[in-house]
């Protein structure tokens, strides 16, 4: 059976990002640094994403790890 993620929040983290910055996406939600990694997925199956975004502004990045859009919001918590 696969390794379930923990929901960290129960909706979007509204984060400031900056145009061609690489992120790291925490898809395990043990991270204390939420959304981002910090290396709490060690002894899981799980890896951070790395990704970057076009423009700079504000985005909604996925709490409940289970979007089908990673690392963004799809509103996937509604259905928790």
């Amino acid at each position: 059976m696969a390794e379930e993620p923990i929901v960290a929040l129960v909706g979007p983290y509204q984060v400031d990002l900056v145009a061609g910055t690489p992120y790291l996406y925490c898809r395990c939600g043990r991270s204390q640094q939420q959304p981002f990694c910090d290396g709490s997925h060690q002894g899981t199956s799980f890896e951070p994403m790395s990704f970057t975004v076009d423009y700079s502004g504000t985005f909604n990045i996925c709490g409940c790890k289970q979007t089908d859009d990673q690392p963004f919001c799809d509103g996937s918590h509604l259905l928790l």
